[in-house]
């Protein structure tokens, strides 16, 4: 059996596949020291440049001396402190729903959504891009999922017409494309066919809308519009974790039925703690927002003056789409080489055919270092980005 393995491995590292983890010897920032080599960071979802900041870090330290490391058990049996209920109160303020429930991942929330509100003989119609974590709920569920074209919300009515649909699920923001889905439209399907609309906003959150909202309030969307909301904690906001959103009954269904919160160990509440200090610094300093707006205006202008294969987006997220996994990786290690870090990133997480390097800014960059950036792209062989995708 090992041999079969070992097979299997080569012949990902044959077609460009094979995955490695890098170590990290300094916290999460731009200017980072990876495997020993001092490299300027592309590649975080640290949007907002909140996971090192001093006063997260104070936060969590003071919950820790409070209240200890460890949560000791699921929130359904004493893991639930006031930490973890404090938070959920302001999470429900932030996005103006009458209640927020916290769940360990963005992952483990997205399969306890669906799982719970969606079974066997329902129909769920999903992105064709959306986040695997989506597409694993709806496998886990046994409800009949039904994929429609990137953000093409005319298709999927069309494709829907009268039949009985349970949900429509979708990413806010495509978190290796850094588009839009085009909620206004999916709303007004959802309402047609009375069915659930799920939003998971995971990279929208802290970064679009009135103090950082996200895609919803992007758009100007209310929560009768978009009953479900799922976002996490481990991106805009610096820290660990995921919620959900949406009404009381629908908080306490999942409550009751969702599995991956029944049965799973209730985050530590120091982490609360550190959570709730990122979400007010994220809620109050618009100039976080603004200055990430900048740097991608500052990173596109000069990307089209150079002729890049970039893809749309108004988003931190700056995919430049090189085609094949092999030559998405020689245009990494090329930047590598000019102490840059910028993930490759590879089938299966996007679509054959698609492998790309995935930019990722954050508002813990400045200026200099997005050119740095730009210049190291403008000065790749002639054979890797300014080719042709």
């Amino acid at each position: 059996m090992t041999a079969d393995l070992d097979q299997a491995l080569e012949r990902l590292q044959a077609a460009g596949l094979y995955r490695r983890r890098r170590v990290q010897d300094r916290p999460q920032q731009p200017e980072a020291l990876v495997d020993g080599r001092p490299m300027l960071s592309f590649c975080s979802n640290d949007y907002l440049g909140l996971a090192n900041h001093p006063e997260v870090i104070a936060a969590l330290q003071r919950g820790a001396e409070h209240w200890g490391v460890g949560s000791g058990a699921a929130h359904l049996v004493n893991g639930h402190s006031a930490a973890h209920h404090a938070l959920e109160e302001e999470l429900a303020d932030f996005t103006r729903r009458p209640r927020a429930l916290l769940f360990s991942t963005g992952y483990m929330a997205n399969l306890g959504i669906i799982s719970a509100l969606t079974g066997r003989g329902d129909t769920l119609w999903q992105d064709r891009l959306n986040h695997a974590s989506l597409l694993d709920g709806a496998l886990l569920s046994r409800a009949a999922l039904r994929r429609y074209p990137h953000a093409d919300a005319a298709e999927l009515g069309r494709l829907i017409g009268e039949q009985d649909t349970r949900m429509i699920a979708t990413d806010g923001v495509f978190s290796m494309d850094g588009d839009l889905a085009p909620l206004p439209a999916l709303a007004l399907i959802a309402r047609h066919a009375g069915a659930w609309l799920l939003v998971d906003d995971a990279h929208g959150l802290g970064v679009l809308g009135r103090e950082g909202r996200g895609t919803l309030d992007h758009f100007g969307l209310d929560a009768e519009q978009v009953p479900i909301l799922m976002g996490t904690l481990g991106k805009a906001f610096g820290t660990f974790g995921a919620f959900v959103a949406g009404s009381e009954t629908l908080i306490e269904t999942l409550i009751q039925r969702a599995r991956s919160y029944i049965y799973t160990t209730a985050t530590p509440p120091a982490l609360a703690e550190a959570t709730r200090t990122s979400l007010a610094l994220a809620r109050r300093e618009d100039w976080r927002r603004e200055h990430l707006q900048a740097l991608i205006a500052r990173f596109r202008a000069g990307a089209n003056q150079l002729g890049l294969p970039l893809s749309e987006s108004p988003t931190p997220i700056q995919p430049l789409i090189a085609g094949s996994s092999h030559q998405a990786l020689a245009w990494a290690a090329e930047l590598e080489t000019r102490g840059i870090l910028v993930g490759a990133i590879r089938p299966p997480t996007v679509p054959e055919g698609s492998a790309r390097l995935r930019v990722c800014l954050s508002a813990a960059h400045t200026e200099t270092m997005v050119d740095r950036l730009l210049d190291a792209l403008g000065a790749l062989r002639p054979e890797t980005p300014n080719a042709s995708p």
